[in-house]
């Protein structure tokens, strides 16, 4: 079986105006990342290399410092998931059923990849849909398959493998005009706010879900029952933060989960922050303001990024749009890495703050969590996708979304960079011993 050619993809794809339009609205500019469908080539990705042919242009600025692993690739106007090694060398190539990528990829423990796919009767198709998850062996067969698509919901993003085996996955879902004019909204309408489900892959079971329709407050409309003073609830969603006109009203894009406080960490791009959840509660439990380990229901336990989200005067805004909330699980999941697209600002910023021991989300404080290390640089900016992984040696990989990968310390020096015209989702490391590469037996 033959590699396609990569250059040809990028320049059909190119030609066919696939790069991403930009839609704003009065409080921040809310580029809508990732809007158009990927089309799909005659000649899909194998995981039959050749050669291990370079797949972009490589940088060493500093090879003593660069860190000698692998790199899972999500490319998302190629359509490709691949693994490749600093000198960019393809290791390791997925074939994807004919099916287009919806985002996120991630390697699991035993091989197999764990995928976020585009649904071809997809009916709600904002940047980043998927509506199917599927995990592929290494040869690309289909071991598991879950379709979550119709007009009223459907997958996106971000999906991840907990523990004990169920998968956690992004939804969006529809609300009508009517419903949406019940819960406070002044734009007349529908909406389509974000969820998240928990599905045991051995039944197909959703087993646990949550949903920010369940949690939402207004100061718009005082016959609703859900108006009140924003800036006095901060573990409550102001329905109205965002205005755009065709109704996605959160845009989450990346999750991460904490197993040790059995939390979630939910990146919501136009909102410009990160929802921290409670996983412990039962469904029932997170449809309400009580109940879970810290007893707030699915009420948001923290929030941080913009606490102009919530009418907070005090803190400092740190995102203008986010993406790939990191813990790192390397320091204890003490620290969380996110990727500010600095969409208002035209530079990115990567970030590295604290996480709090104690959740403290009062109105009118100081809620923002310390900073422990960021960068930026000139050359960095992408206003979608991107992320921040941190490396065994203490460096952090970069995912410049449409650029390409970059290695710096913390220190702040730039010792490494790959670039291919394209479009990246994330990049992840992986040790070359890891029981991820070995189990593909490379």
């Amino acid at each position: 079986m033959i590699l396609f050619d990569f250059n040809r993809l990028t320049l059909f794809l190119t030609f066919c105006g696939l790069m991403i339009v930009g839609c704003s609205n009065s409080e921040d500019v809310s580029i809508k990342e990732e809007e158009s469908e990927t089309s799909i080539t005659e000649e899909e990705s194998t995981n039959t290399v050749k050669d291990k042919e370079p797949q972009g242009e490589v940088s060493f600025f500093n090879s003593d410092l660069v860190y000698d692993g692998y790199i899972l690739v999500s490319g998302a106007t190629s359509n490709r998931v691949y693994l490749m090694d600093k000198e960019s060398n393809l290791l390791f190539d997925w074939p994807l059923n004919n099916t287009n990528l919806g985002k996120d990829a991630t390697l699991l423990p035993s091989g197999k990849l764990l995928a976020m796919l585009e649904d071809n009767n997809a009916q709600i198709k904002f940047g980043g849909f998927g509506g199917k998850i599927q995990l592929l062996d290494k040869e690309g067969n289909i071991e598991w398959e879950f379709i979550y698509s119709t007009q009223d919901y459907v997958l996106h993003h971000d999906a991840e493998m907990l523990p004990n085996g169920n998968i956690l996955i992004q939804t969006w879902e529809r609300k009508t005009v009517a419903q949406a004019s019940e819960a406070g909204s002044n734009m007349n309408i529908e909406l389509f706010p974000d969820g998240i489900i928990e599905v045991n892959p051995a039944t197909n079971e959703i087993v646990w879900e949550w949903h920010a329709w369940d949690h939402l407050i207004q100061d718009f409309d005082t016959t609703k029952n859900n108006y009140g003073s924003i800036a006095q609830n901060p573990h409550r969603i102001d329905i109205n933060y965002t205005q755009l006109e065709d109704g996605d009203m959160t845009h989450a894009n990346g999750l991460t989960y904490d197993k040790e406080k059995d939390l979630i960490y939910l990146s919501v791009n136009f909102f410009s922050e990160i929802w921290v959840i409670d996983h412990s509660t039962t469904t029932t439990e997170a449809a309400t303001s009580q109940g879970g380990n810290y007893n707030f229901g699915g009420n948001l336990i923290y929030r941080f990024g913009n606490p102009e989200a919530y009418k907070n005067t005090t803190g400092t805004r740190r995102f203008f749009n986010n993406h790939h909330p990191n813990l790192d699980f390397q320091n204890n999941s003490k620290s969380i890495f996110v990727f500010s697209n600095g969409q208002d600002l035209e530079q990115s910023t990567v970030y590295e703050l604290e996480i709090p021991s104690v959740f403290s989300l009062l109105p009118n404080e100081d809620n923002e969590p310390k900073e422990i290390w960021s960068f930026t640089d000139s050359d960095l900016y992408s206003p979608k996708v991107s992320g921040a992984v941190p490396l065994p040696n203490g460096n952090v990989l970069i995912t410049e979304g449409d650029f390409g990968l970059w290695e710096v310390t913390r220190a702040g020096e730039v010792v490494w960079k790959f670039n291919k015209p394209g479009f990246y989702w994330r990049g992840y490391h992986f040790d070359k011993d890891s029981p991820e590469i070995k189990a593909l037996n490379l």
